[in-house]
C-alpha cells in the first residue's frame, strides 16, 4: 500500500510515499507561512499532485489539531487564518482518498512508537525541544487526545510563576520560555551575542563562559520533567528536536533529573528520539493507514 504524506511546519513542509513501512521520494518545500493558511493547503494540494497511486493520505501539521474532525483548532501567527483550516475536508475532496490529520508532534511520537525510541512500549511521554516545547502522551499504544483534542501542551506548564502576565502572554512564566532551544540561545546571547544557534554553541561547550548557561538551562528542562515524571509516573520519556541530539544534554538531564524525584520513580528511562525529521511522516502514516482500514 502506499501512502502519500506531509509534515507542514513554518519554515518548510516535508513530504514523502510511505510503503513497507519506509519513507521514499523524500522533498521539501518552502512554507511561506506568512503567506496564510489558504496559500499553505493550496501548496500541500500542490506537493500531493505531484506524487501518484497512492491510497491514503496523513498530514502531520503544526497547531492544535481535532483529529476526528482533521480541522486545525488553533494556530499562532506563524500561519496566519490557518485556524479552524478543514485539512481533511480539503484534501479528500480533490483526492478521493482517506486523509488522516494530525499534530506534528503527535504523529513524531506514534512514529517512535512504531519505529524509534518507544518500539515495544505501549506507554510513553513525548517531548520536542525546538522553537518551543511540544508534548505528546502515549496511552495504549494510540495517542491521548483529552477532552479537546489538546491533551500534552507540556510547553505551558508553570515554572516561574513569578513571571506570570497570561492577558499578555499565555506562555509567560511557563516551560517553553526557558527550557526551548530558542531559551537557550537567548540565553547564551547575553553574554556572547554573535551566537546564532544551538550547534554553535556545543561547538563552544568547554568555554566555561558557555557551560554555565547550559547548565543553567538543563536545570529549566528537568523543572518540567520532574513534574511529569510525578504525575504520570511513566516507564519512559523520549526528548527529541535538534538539540537532543547532543548527547551531554542527554546524559546531564538523566543525572540531574535522578537527583530531583522521588526514589520510587527512578525506574523512568529517558531516550533520545531516534528518528530525527522522518518521525512525523513515519507516525502520520500509521495513522493513515489506520483512517483507511476503518472505512474498508
Amino acid at each position: 500500500m502506499r501512502i502519500a504524506v506531509v509534515d507542514i511546519g513554518g519554515t518548510s513542509i516535508k513530504s514523502g510515499i510511505w510503503e513497507d513501512d519506509r519513507i521514499t521520494d523524500i522533498r521539501e518545500t518552502d512554507t511561506n507561512a506568512k503567506l496564510g493558511g489558504a496559500h499553505v493547503m493550496e501548496t500541500v494540494t500542490g506537493i500531493l499532485k505531484g506524487y501518484q497511486n497512492f491510497q491514503a493520505v496523513g498530514i502531520s501539521t503544526a497547531g492544535q489539531v481535532d483529529s476526528g474532525e482533521g480541522t486545525i483548532l488553533y494556530a499562532n501567527e506563524n500561519i496566519p487564518g490557518y485556524t479552524g483550516t478543514r485539512i481533511r475536508e480539503i484534501i479528500e475532496k480533490e483526492f478521493s482518498v482517506p486523509v488522516a490529520v494530525e499534530n506534528d508532534v503527535n504523529s513524531a511520537a506514534i512514529g517512535e512508537g512504531y519505529y524509534g525510541a518507544g518500539k515495544g512500549h505501549k506507554d510513553f511521554l513525548c517531548l520536542t525541544y525546538g522553537t518551543g516545547v511540544g508534548g505528546a502522551i502515549v496511552m495504549d499504544g494510540r495517542i491521548y487526545s483529552g477532552a479537546g483534542y489538546s491533551a500534552g501542551e507540556f510547553g505551558a506548564i508553570v515554572t516561574h510563576p513569578d513571571a506570570r502576565r497570561p492577558k499578555e502572554d499565555i506562555f509567560s512564566g511557563c516551560y517553553e520560555r526557558y527550557a526551548s532551544t530558542t531559551a537557550l540561545v537567548q540565553l547564551v546571547k547575553r553574554e556572547y551575542p554573535e551566537i546564532k544557534n544551538g550547534r554553535e554553541i556545543f561547538a563552544r561547550l568547554d568555554e566555561p563562559g558557555i557551560q554555565i548557561p547550559v547548565e543553567q538551562w538543563i536545570g529549566e528542562i528537568v523543572f518540567g520533567l520532574t513534574t511529569l515524571v510525578h504525575i504520570f509516573n511513566p516507564a519512559l520519556i523520549i526528548l527529541g528536536g535538534g538539540i537532543m541530539e547532543q548527547s551531554y544534554v542527554i546524559d546531564r538531564v538523566r543525572t540531574r533529573l535522578k537527583a530531583e524525584i522521588m526514589s520510587s520513580f527512578a525506574n523512568v528511562e529517558i531516550l533520545q528520539a531516534e528518528l530525527g525529521n522522518k518521525a512525523g511522516m513515519l507516525g502520520v502514516a500509521r495513522e493513515a493507514l489506520r483512517v483507511y482500514q476503518e472505512r474498508k
